[in-house]
Formats: C-alpha cells, sequence, structure tokens
C-alpha cells in the first residue's frame, strides 16, 4: 500500500488515511513522506503499518547515527530523523494533543529544554542472551545483541558491553554519574555474574547522585530520572514553579527530587507507594524535614496545600488521583509528566475542575526516541 503521510502523533506513529477513509498510524514514516507499507494491523476505525520503502523522503530523515539502530534495535525508535527536527515534532505532538484530547487550541508553550542527545542514560534494563546484554528489535521479543550503545552514559555502556550476566533473564543497570558508583540488578537474582569490583550487586542495592548540589541515595529498584542532567533541568523547573514558603504536596516523590530542591518551603508532604522509593526518599528527606508517606496516591486522603507536585508514571493520573489533587485545594498545580496523551488528559480533568494552563515546558530527557517529558504549571480559576 502507498500512503502519503502528514502529522506525528502521540507514541510516535505518522499519520495517513487509506482509500476507505480509515486512519492508518505509520511506523517509520515522517510527516509529509511518501512510503510504501505492510499493514500490520486492522480494526474497524483503523489500521496500523509499518515503512518498507521510503519513495519520497522528508528533509529531516537522516540515517541512523547508530548500527545497532540501523540493524534494527528497537530502543531508539527515532534515530532516523535530525535531532532538531525531532524537537519540533514532539512540540507538535504536544499541541495535537491538547487539541485532540484537552480541547485547548492555545497553549503557552515554552521553547523545549534541549540536552545531549547521546551517552546520557544512566539506568537501562536490559535482556540477557547467553550471558549477554541485548535490546528487543524495534516492536518485537527477538533480542539483538550489542557491543555499545548510543544513549547509555559510558558508565553503563562499559558494564552492558563487558558484563557477563551467567543465567539471568534480564539486568538493570544503574550508575552515579557524579559519585561513579555502579550497581546492577538481575533476574532472577541472585545470578553468577562477572563484572569489576566496584559494582555492587545485592538486593540492597545502590547508587549515590549529585542533583542541585544535593545528594541523593537511589536504589537499584526505585523510579529515577533517566539523566542527571534532565533531572536538574525539572528540579529547577519545579522549583520555580512551587515558590518559596508554600505549603506544598509532593505526590509520586519517588526518592525525593522535588521535595528536596524546593527553595525554602513552608510544609512539606510527599507521597509515594513503591517501598523502595519510599525508603530512599525517607532517607533523603531528612535533611528536609519532609513528612514522607507511604499510600497509593489515587487512595491517599488529600490535605489543604498551597501547591500540588504530580510527577505520576507514563500512565498519568487519570480520575481518581485527578480527584485526590483536586482535593488538595491548591491555587497551583504542578504536573510532570511523561506521555503527551495522558498529560492532555490530565489536564483535561484539572481543566474541568476549575484550573487553566499558564505554562508547559518540554523537556527533552528522551533523545532519538517519541518520548516526551513536560512539566505544566495550572493555576485556578477564581
Amino acid at each position: 500500500m502507498e500512503l502519503t503521510t502528514t502529522r506525528l502523533v502521540a507514541g510516535g506513529d505518522a499519520l495517513a488515511r487509506g482509500a476507505d477513509g480509515r486512519v492508518i498510524f505509520v511506523d517509520g514514516a515522517l510527516p509529509g513522506e511518501r512510503v510504501q507499507v505492510d499493514v500490520t494491523a486492522s480494526h474497524t476505525d483503523h489500521q496500523r503499518a509499518r515503512v518498507v520503502d521510503v519513495l519520497d523522503a522528508s528533509p529531516h530523515r537522516i540515517e541512523p547515527p547508530c548500527a545497532h539502530a540501523r540493524a534494527g534495535c528497537g530502543g531508539c525508535g527515532w534515530q532516523h530523523i535530525d535531532v532538531d527536527a525531532q524537537r519540533r515534532f514532539k512540540e507538535d505532538i504536544i499541541r495535537d494533543a491538547l487539541r485532540r484530547i484537552a480541547r485547548l487550541d492555545r497553549v503557552p508553550l515554552a521553547p523545549t529544554v534541549a540536552l545531549a542527545p547521546t551517552g546520557y542514560r544512566t539506568t537501562v534494563r536490559a535482556l540477557v542472551v547467553d550471558g549477554q546484554a541485548a535490546f528487543r528489535r524495534h516492536r518485537s521479543h527477538d533480542p539483538i545483541t550489542i557491543d555499545s550503545c548510543l544513549v547509555a552514559h559510558p558508565l553503563v555502556d562499559d558494564l552492558l558491553v563487558n558484563g557477563r550476566f551467567g543465567n539471568a533473564r534480564e539486568v538493570v543497570v544503574r550508575v552515579g554519574v557524579a559519585t561513579g558508583e555502579r550497581a546492577v540488578r538481575t533476574d532472577p537474582f541472585p545470578a553468577e555474574i562477572k563484572v569489576p569490583g566496584d559494582v555492587q550487586h545485592t538486593e540492597r542495592a545502590s547508587v549515590r547522585e549529585v542533583i542541585a548540589g544535593i545528594t541523593f541515595r537511589v536504589s537499584i529498584r526505585s523510579f529515577w530520572q533517566s539523566r542527571p542532567d534532565g533531572a536538574e533541568a525539572l528540579a529547577h523547573l519545579v522549583r520555580d514553579a512551587v515558590g518559596r514558603g508554600r505549603r506544598v504536596a509532593d505526590l509520586y516523590c519517588g526518592a525525593g527530587l522535588f521535595s528536596a530542591t524546593l527553595d525554602a518551603p513552608g510544609n512539606v508532604v510527599a507521597v509515594e507507594r513503591d517501598r523502595h522509593a519510599f525508603a530512599d526518599a525517607r532517607d533523603n528527606l531528612r535533611a528536609a524535614s519532609v513528612r514522607v508517606v507511604r499510600a497509593d496516591v489515587a487512595k491517599w486522603r488529600p490535605e489543604a496545600v498551597d501547591v500540588v507536585i504530580a510527577d505520576p508514571s507514563r500512565a498519568g493520573l487519570g480520575r481518581a488521583a485527578a480527584r485526590v489533587v483536586l482535593g488538595c485545594d491548591a491555587a497551583r498545580v504542578v504536573l510532570v509528566s511523561c506521555d503527551a496523551a495522558a498529560m492532555a488528559r490530565d489536564i483535561g480533568l484539572l481543566g474541568d475542575g476549575g484550573y487553566d494552563v499558564t505554562s508547559l515546558t518540554p523537556v527533552d530527557l528522551f533523545p532519538h526516541t517519541p518520548h516526551i517529558e513536560c512539566v505544566t504549571v495550572l493555576d485556578r480559576v477564581d
């Protein structure tokens, strides 16, 4: 089938229309390209397809810089797009999601915070094949072994390439850039592995990282931002949005990044469900005198505060957690999102509860992928 694409949508696929009028989501295409595709899935109202040949290429299409991406590795789904265009396309995806899902045509979108496009990931999960690290092929469970990773931090890349992980099925590698500390966790645990002597391999393995001058303990099983410069950029945006002397609820606080980096806050309550992240948060926030609560945000009883910070998983807040945020009766909500569609839905839910978007700042945390991190500031309308 031959198609001409129009725009990119949340998830990174290009949009086209079939001869019968159905929407077709095209994997591997850029806006304005004429492509030959194979249909991979067909539904009543839409189809999915993948590019098999590019007949008229976008000027933003490039040869993927990584040999493994050229061979089919699925870790970086956008290596065929030049980096500057990636950022513009992500901004377009944000606007499209806000129009379609939140019904917002005009949102004050700030310039994207650009970060280094290579050597950035400090946490990587990999398959293990014959004792060696491997990634999955694009949109497949099939493994592809690697001898380097374009986006892994050099401390991570060294372990992925030279580590041997025995009979494990998967391995997680995490490093602290500021400290040089490294840790791995295998599944199953334990496993017979061969790594340098400095690498931790225990159930309670952790590394220390420094963000905005503050040292954090981050367990191998806790959520943590994928790169320290990205964590610092997000922390600065959140801190500036919260201001000084405010009562704050830090929901989905993880290891305590945002609570720890606030500027002279008033009372702060930090809420986290995961037991590993909760333990890290208690350790990291002791000096900040933050009250850390272990609870599912969707079931937590709201407390009256001036500002809510919410950094949910990729699935976003959803209705139950949005009700909790609204129940805090805050003048401002600072929403940190990593999925454009979920973000737009959550902005719509908060908008129904009386909040308008004051600013939205994309942070390019994941170059060479369609993933988008955004900090949205919403203020209550009187």
